[in-house]
């Protein structure tokens, strides 16, 4: 299915660009806009869904090339058996908080693609720290750091997409090696 998502992703602005309408009043602009987003799994639990909200603001740094301080929030709970030979067999949850901080540099390829100005289509990358909060029932007598990644700095790559419905709100949907989000955009 992602590769399904990146074709369409990559050929949409071949198809959209014949379709471009000349003299339109939309202008074309990647920086100052906020993205409010949606999405599922962070931090290295790929095979954790859980909902993520991420907001993020960029800025225009060079043409074509956006920096965007990002910050996500997540909360994960799940109840697990756990038993060995020393220890009876029960059930024990465990519950993690974690607020991802970092900073996410784009590159905006519509004047290479030649896309339609209603669609913009970037590469990027963002590297941060989480601050996470994890804790285990007083059930549990295994490793308390088995689900934990000790390191708090993450780096992602994304690929991604949006489409403008005007010149102040679009979607977008952005996809990476980390988590992958959906949302509003508001230029």
């Amino acid at each position: 299915m992602i590769k399904s998502i990146i074709t369409l992703l990559l050929f949409v602005p071949l198809l959209s660009s014949n379709i471009h309408a000349k003299g339109s009043s939309f202008t074309e602009g990647y920086g100052k806009t906020l993205n409010l987003g949606l999405g599922a799994g962070y931090y290295g639990y790929v095979g954790h869904s859980f909902p993520l909200f991420n907001v993020n603001y960029e800025f225009d740094v060079a043409k074509s090339f956006t920096l965007a301080p990002s910050v996500s929030f997540y909360s994960y709970t799940n109840s697990y058996y756990w038993g060995n030979s020393d220890y009876p067999y029960r059930y024990y949850s465990y519950s993690e908080t974690a607020v991802p901080i970092g900073l996410k540099g784009s590159y905006y390829f519509d004047d290479l693609l030649k896309a339609n100005p209603r669609w913009d289509f970037y590469l990027a990358g963002s590297l941060g720290f989480a601050i996470v909060n994890s804790s285990w029932d007083a059930n549990y007598y295994g490793d308390r750091n088995y689900y934990h990644n000790n390191n708090p700095l993450y780096l992602e790559l994304h690929i991604g997409a949006e489409y403008h419905f005007n010149s102040r709100f679009g979607v977008y949907l952005d996809l990476s090696s980390g988590v992958s989000t959906m949302g509003l955009a508001i230029h």
